[in-house]
Formats: structure tokens, C-alpha cells, sequence
């Protein structure tokens, strides 16, 4: 599908579309199997605007807005999920930073994040009780003297391992606007990494759990208003939506047409497996519902290029985009046979990579009582 795209949104889209295919596409498979992203790739991406398209361009950032961030997304995503789950949470970290940061936080961290200096940004937010239930975090930062000191731990942190910049969430006090959010940078004394998790998919992508002990960060270090964690974390979690959708849409996208290329060529009972309706069905279902996807992808990253509420349509988009991706991936080995299930061909890569996408940023779940909840609000009285 296209849209009427303004010059700098097309520019945008084939520049990842490039890159994704001369540069991205070839490194796939080994990021899978060596489990590690090329530092040279992620800055090369970097050096071409992708790592803070929604960023302005006085702070490093390309500036092209929401919607060219979700098409470069898409592009990068049908090439390497675990490129772009990367360059999903860096842009979301500096898209904080640029938001809610003083000018100096802006000035050091956003630059740093945006042109490959610090390699990644990471989201640290999650803990092991504290998955859905953000509020439940137990990490604190206590105030001592001019420092911030965090004691606590994080869990399924992307990137954990080598981003050069993280945003923490720590209570700050009790209940749940005690929740406050922090620049920390990697090297900070008192952060340790654990080692890397073993995933099902994504497995380029570094996931490690942080821990911090005694972990004293400036005191200017606090992002926005002390208590004012929580709120922040559902704003980035909003715009984070529509980077997930983005990436089941690239997926999909990426098993749909390695689904009709084999459909095409495999030969069975004297004819390609593409006459038979049976096949052709797993098609129009995958393509009818890959459209709507990429609609619903589009039309809230729109709305939150227009500075409108957006909350409820990137949780539709998310919650349909990465269901709809699992059904296609998982269509897309069923119409490979026996081949899709063995990695001579990347549709299984492709059903293991989308499947965490029902999961992080807010499961399936969460984003049916978040739709529910808006949908409530806007037909009450």
C-alpha cells in the first residue's frame, strides 16, 4: 500500500528502504545466529538520520515526524526485527529526553542517542513483578545531598549491554505518582549488567536485566518533575506502540512476500501451490489484514504528528498489527511445509521474531483494557 507521502516522508522511506535492503537484509541471519548486532551498523544508521527521525533537527534529529518514523520502521523491520527493535528504543529514549529534558539534558544526552555516539538508548522500566503493572516497580532512587542514588533492579532491557544512555524509572516515594524517571549514563558506577537472555526470536537484539547498587547519578539527572515518572512512561509507551506496530507491519510484510515468491515456485500435482485456493485464501487473508494493519499503523502515527490524543488508536494499531503479524509469519511456514520449519529459508526466523511483538510494549491484554477504557471515556456523558 502507499499514501500521498510529503517529499521528506518519501525521502526517508527509501533511504531505510536502501539501506535495509544493501546493508540490513544481508546481516540477518547471522544476527540471529551470533546473537549481536555489528556497533558499525547501528552507526551507520545513525550517520543516516534513523535513530531520531522524530527528533529536531537544532538537537541532531532528522525532524521528519511520526509518520516517516513508522515507514522507516516497516523498512528496516522486513529486513532484521532485531535491527529495528534497536532503533525502536533509541529514537523512543531520545524522543523523552527532547520532550521533557532541561537543556542541558538535551543538549548532552539527545545529540549523543541520535548520532550513533552513544551507540543505543535503553528503556529501563520493567522489573520481574513489575511487568504490566508498571506502577508495582520497586527500584528506588533516594535524594543525597546533590546525587540521586538508584538500588533496585531492571528486567528484559533492550539493548542493556551496550547501550550509552538509559532512562530508569526508581520510587522516588510511595504510590503512584512516587515514580520519578532518570538519565543514567552506562558506564555509571553501581550499574552491572546481567548476561544477555536467551530468546525464542530476536535474537540479534541484546535483552539484559541491570542492576544497581549504590548507583549515585547529578542530581540534574531527574527527567521532568520529581513524581512525574509515571506519566512519562505512558507517553513514551504511546509513541513506543507505533513502533512496535510498525515492526509487526515489516514482518508480516517480509513473510507475505516470501510466502507468494515459494507459492509461486514450488510445483505440486504438476502446478505451482499458488493455484490452489486453499493457498491463495492464506494470501488474501494475510494481505487484507496486513492493509489494515499498516492503516491503523499510519493513522495514529498521523494524529500524534498533529499533537492530538493518540493513546487509544496506538494501542489498536499495536494490538491488531502484531496479532495480525503472528498469523501471517505463522501462514507464511505453513505454505513453506517442512522448509519453513528449517532455517534454509527466513520464514521461521520471521515467526520467532514477531512473536514477542503481542508482548513488550504492553501485551495484548493491556492494550484491550487501554482501548476499552478510552473507548468508555469518550461515550461517557
Amino acid at each position: 500500500m502507499d499514501l500521498r507521502l510529503s517529499a521528506t516522508q518519501q525521502s526517508i522511506r527509501e533511504v531505510a528502504r536502501r539501506f535495509a535492503k544493501e546493508r540490513v537484509a544481508p546481516q540477518a541471519k547471522a544476527h540471529d545466529r551470533e546473537e549481536r548486532i555489528s556497533p558499525g551498523l547501528l552507526k551507520e544508521m545513525a550517520s543516516l538520520g534513523l535513530m531520531g527521525i522524530n527528533v529536531a533537527p537544532e538537537l541532531g534529529g532528522a525532524g521528519a515526524g511520526a509518520v516517516a518514523y513508522a515507514l522507516a520502521m516497516m523498512e528496516i523491520s522486513a529486513a532484521c526485527a532485531s535491527t529495528s527493535v534497536v532503533m525502536a528504543v533509541t529514537n523512543m529514549c531520545a524522543e523523552l529526553i527532547a520532550r521533557f529534558g532541561t537543556e542541558a539534558q538535551k543538549s548532552k544526552y539527545v545529540e549523543r542517542l541520535v548520532s550513533g555516539e552513544a551507540l543505543a538508548g535503553a528503556f529501563a522500566l520493567s522489573e520481574s513483578q513489575s511487568g504490566s503493572d508498571a506502577a508495582a516497580l520497586k527500584t528506588r532512587a533516594e535524594k543525597r545531598g546533590d546525587r540521586w542514588v538508584l538500588n533496585g533492579s531492571k528486567q528484559w532491557i533492550t539493548s542493556g549491554a551496550y547501550a550509552g544512555v538509559m532512562v530508569v524509572w526508581a520510587r522516588t516515594s510511595a504510590g503512584p505518582r512516587g515514580i520519578s524517571a532518570f538519565v543514567v549514563e552506562s558506564k555509571t558506577p553501581g550499574l552491572h549488567v546481567g548476561k544477555p537472555e536467551d530468546k525464542m526470536g530476536l535474537r540479534g537484539s541484546n535483552t539484559a536485566a541491570l542492576t544497581f547498587e549504590d548507583c549515585a547519578i547529578p542530581g540534574e539527572n531527574i527527567l521532568g518533575a520529581e513524581g512525574d515518572g509515571f506519566k512519562l512512561a505512558m507517553v513514551a509507551l504511546d509513541g513506543g506502540r507505533i513502533g512496535i506496530a510498525s515492526q509487526a507491519c515489516g514482518v508480516a510484510r517480509a513473510a507475505l512476500e516470501a510466502a507468494v515468491a515459494y507459492a509461486r515456485e514450488r510445483r505440486a500435482f504438476d502446478r505451482p501451490i499458488g493455484d490452489f485456493q486453499a493457498i491463495q485464501w492464506f494470501l488474501a487473508n494475510a494481505d487484507t489484514e496486513l492493509n489494515a494493519a499498516e492503516l491503523l499503523t499510519w493513522r495514529a502515527a498521523w494524529l500524534k504528528e498533529q499533537g492530538a490524543s493518540f493513546t487509544r488508536e496506538a494501542s489498536m494499531a499495536k494490538l491488531f498489527a502484531s496479532e495480525m503479524a503472528f498469523r501471517a509469519c505463522d501462514k507464511a511456514v505453513q505454505i513453506h511445509g517442512g522448509y519453513g520449519y528449517i532455517d534454509e529459508f527466513p520464514v521461521e526466523r520471521y515467526l520467532r521474531d514477531c512473536r514477542v511483538q503481542t508482548l513488550y510494549e504492553g501485551t495484548s491484554e493491556i492494550q484491550r483494557l487501554v482501548i476499552a477504557r478510552e473507548v468508555i471515556r469518550a461515550h461517557s456523558g
